[in-house]
């Protein structure tokens, strides 16, 4: 067994960056090796020398992802995985279409079935099934060659393309295939198609998760103008995965890159305009489905002091007190909170922190606070707006205090004792609304801030930190205990 393993296992170069603990290259073919193996040197019945294989192949690190967990043989060649089946009927016949429309047909109905597969319920190993046996290279060439009139069949290739474009072995393969250049070509081509731009815009989001190279690669191609010239043209389509799009570009989510480049992307976007296009999308015409991805994106430009108070400066601010206003009404939970982190990411500027407090943004908060009162994640993203909107502001933490925030505070600890998050997000604001507000400390500690904090540190771990800090700042000694 042991040599077998050191014969068959491979750590392939291009992997080596990834991490620490390496994943271990194996075939198809020597996985089938050594289930045979087993059975012929090792006496062992079909299933336990299958069960056996895999996992001594996985104490030993292997990746199988994509291999077919089969015993070799006659039922092996009888049962064929559905996916390769659909794989590899798609491959011949797009060798040998013709161009008719009974040939477009019909790989448009393999690249929907095989899709489809990808999408089930066992998606995830059919798309490391289809990575392994070449189907990110085939889509890529059938989009490759395909007319920018065949809208239809490149939708459909587009949208598989996406769901099997999961983790770094895929997308380095969908790079390596020339795979953004040819999506770049696709979605330049002018077409009127929303379900063309939907699923080439999903490729762009799923091609640059989690690798640096592919982001750089779509940013050469000048993705953010492109961006900008389709949410300017196509402003009443709702593409919802562009905004998908623009917040993965602009995510520095790749563990192999020490120091990402996304920082300087996101100032490109703005400096075009992005910024400002948002915005207008955000006020009139994203639909309510595509909202909390249009917040997404936006949060993700807004990386500076410089472009947050540019955001605030075209109303971005005002459009989102008016979105967190109608979510409350509407008690549309994912827009509030949506809205709430990305106002929280402009708090972060003081001119902005000004501005949302004359605006009431306060009692607006307040208000959602309240009508939200069971549902901890939105009374902690309201705390959340209120740690920042205090942050270095004796004066914001009075105002704070005086509408009622000191008594959210006390209300959340007691309301949801289980929710650590809950608990850690009302330490950091009663810190805030007391480091330098006195007489804040002595209304607290007499609505029972202080014994609410000590449990909270000591059933979270994670509230520790900020269940000291906040011990601290009201004043008491033994804020270590």
């Amino acid at each position: 067994m042991q040599a077998f393993l050191a014969t068959h296992l491979t750590t392939p170069s291009s992997h080596r960056r990834q991490s620490k603990e390496m994943a271990i290259a194996i075939s198809q073919e020597a996985f089938d090796a050594m289930v045979q193996e087993n059975m012929e040197d090792l006496g062992m019945d079909a299933d336990e020398a299958l069960a056996d294989a895999v996992e001594a192949l996985t104490l030993q690190g292997a990746d199988l992802s994509g291999i077919i967990k089969r015993v070799p043989g006659e039922a092996a060649a009888a049962e064929v995985s559905p996916v390769v089946r659909v794989l590899d009927e798609l491959k011949a016949s797009h060798s040998a279409c013709g161009g008719s429309g009974q040939d477009l047909n019909g790989l448009v109905s393999l690249i929907d079935e095989l899709c489809g597969l990808c999408c089930s319920g066992e998606g995830s190993e059919n798309a490391a099934i289809v990575v392994r046996n070449g189907g990110v290279e085939a889509l890529v060439a059938l989009c490759g060659s395909a007319g920018v009139a065949q809208d239809r069949l490149l939708a459909s290739a587009l949208k598989a393309l996406s769901s099997v474009l999961r983790d770094v072995g895929s997308t380095e393969k969908f790079r390596q295939s020339e795979g953004p250049k040819i999506v770049m070509d696709i979605l330049k081509g002018g077409s009127e198609s929303s379900d063309l731009l939907d699923a080439g815009f999903s490729v762009v989001a799923a091609g640059s998760a989690g690798n640096e190279v592919v982001k750089e690669s779509f940013m050469d191609l000048k993705v953010d103008e492109l961006i900008l010239h389709v949410m300017r043209e196509k402003s009443k389509t709702n593409v919802q995965s562009l905004y998908d799009a623009i917040r993965v570009l602009l995510t520095p989510d790749d563990n192999r890159v020490v120091a990402s480049q996304v920082y300087g992307y996101s100032r490109r976007f703005a400096e075009i305009g992005i910024g400002e296009v948002l915005v207008s999308a955000l006020r009139e015409q994203v639909a309510p489905s595509s909202l909390p991805s249009a917040c997404a994106a936006l949060k993700s430009i807004a990386v500076n002091d410089e472009i947050c108070r540019s955001i605030s400066e075209i109303g971005g601010i005002d459009v989102l007190l008016q979105c967190i206003d109608e979510a409350g009404e509407q008690k549309n939970k994912i827009i509030a909170k949506s809205c709430c982190s990305l106002l929280s990411k402009l708090a972060a500027s003081d001119a902005n922190k000004s501005a949302i407090i004359q605006r009431g943004g306060f009692d607006r908060f307040l208000k959602l606070a309240s009508r939200f009162s069971e549902d901890p994640s939105i009374v902690q993203e309201v705390m959340s707006m209120v740690t920042v909107l205090t942050l270095r502001s004796p004066e914001n933490a009075e105002r704070a205090m005086g509408v009622g925030y000191g008594t959210l505070a006390i209300q959340a600890m007691q309301r949801f004792p289980s929710s650590g998050q809950t608990q850690k997000q009302a330490c950091l604001m009663i810190r805030n609304l007391v480091v330098r507000n006195p007489k804040n400390r002595i209304i607290l500690l007499n609505d029972g801030a202080e014994k609410l904090i000590r449990k909270a540190k000591v059933m979270h771990g994670s509230c520790k930190d900020a269940a000291s800090s906040a011990l601290r700042d009201l004043g008491l000694d033994n804020y270590n205990a």
